[in-house]
């Protein structure tokens, strides 16, 4: 039976979907900024003359679009809101957040296990995932780069939608027929959402269309969703519910702090006695906040030392136990 299992990590809190030891699917959840089931009271700065729609400041002093408003709420105003979608990173800026008025007492946003959870999934936190699980996700999410039989998928994160590419060497309707596991497999190992477009290889037969949708049905059993039928350039488009970045996403748009988060995941599992040494590219030390440093001396109970090696990739950092 598939479980959520969730790993308390330095800088984010992780989750893989487990089943026969294969990662069905995966979240991650990096603190910081609002997100999706925050309650709390703002301030409406700006509201749009006749609309009930505006901007609100959040107490952490994060801007909020705010939808629904009443006509009574005024600019100045304090209004109880509800988050329905957490703040995106896109394209070096932040896609405010959403939310709606609420009139529930305030609650900080769930944690990673809670949210699961009240969607009704079986939870168990852990210490450490299995070996290799998260890692087969992060490297999904840092390459966008998925290979399957008779070919492959790029994924991109872009402003308007995630776009995945089908690639490989069989005829067009082999290809897209194999393409269409790999995509529903992806899609769920990086918890994508919003608008998702596919373009498979053009298929002029109007059967071999209606193939790969049916295929493609069938793939995405479980995954709320609507999406097109494929039009005659093999294209797609899916359109689900979105709260929250996709590792994709996170990755594409904070690679530093990507990498700098798996880092301290690995020197946490260091086993031989002795100092941490952590060798990492010199953005990557950037990206590591004094808080994360101090969390991972007090987990480890160890000195910690490092080195910044400009030669290395961003994710080519490595944790090591020294003796002096």
């Amino acid at each position: 039976m598939a479980e959520w299992l969730v790993e308390r990590g330095i800088g984010e809190d992780r989750a893989i979907l487990v089943e026969a030891e294969q990662v069905l699917a995966a979240r991650a959840d990096w603190p910081g900024k609002a997100a999706a089931g925050l309650i709390t009271d703002a301030i409406l700065i700006a509201r749009t003359a006749g609309s009930p729609r505006g901007t609100v400041r959040l107490p952490s002093g994060e801007e909020a679009l705010v939808s629904g408003l009443p006509r009574e709420a005024s600019e100045g105003s304090t209004i109880r809101v509800a988050v329905t979608r957490a703040t995106m990173a896109e394209s070096g800026r932040y896609k405010r957040a959403q939310c709606r008025p609420s009139p529930a007492a305030c609650r900080p946003a769930p944690t990673l296990a809670e949210a699961l959870a009240a969607e009704g999934q079986s939870v168990s936190t852990i210490r450490t995932f299995p070996a290799g699980l998260w890692e087969e996700a992060f490297a999904l999410g840092w390459s966008g780069a998925a290979e399957f039989s008779g070919g492959s998928l790029t994924l991109s994160a872009t402003p308007a939608m995630t776009l995945i590419d089908v690639d490989g060497h069989l005829k067009a309707p082999e290809l897209a027929l194999s393409a269409t596991r790999a995509i529903a497999e992806a899609i769920r190992q990086l918890d994508l959402g919003g608008s998702i477009g596919i373009d498979f290889p053009t298929l002029a037969e109007k059967s071999a269309r209606r193939a790969i949708d049916e295929a493609l049905d069938l793939a995405l059993t479980g995954w709320p969703h609507e999406r097109t039928a494929m039009n005659g350039f093999g294209f797609v488009q899916l359109v689900a519910r979105l709260e929250r970045p996709s590792l994709l996403h996170r990755f594409a748009q904070d690679r530093t702090g990507a990498a700098a988060r798996l880092l301290l995941r690995q020197a946490e599992r260091v086993e031989a006695p002795g100092t941490l040494l952590l060798t990492l590219h010199p953005a990557v030390r950037a990206a590591i906040l004094p808080a994360w440093e101090q969390e991972l001396a007090r987990r480890s109970g160890r000195r910690l030392e490092w080195r910044e090696d400009s030669a290395l990739a961003l994710d080519g950092g490595f944790a090591q136990a020294i003796t002096q």
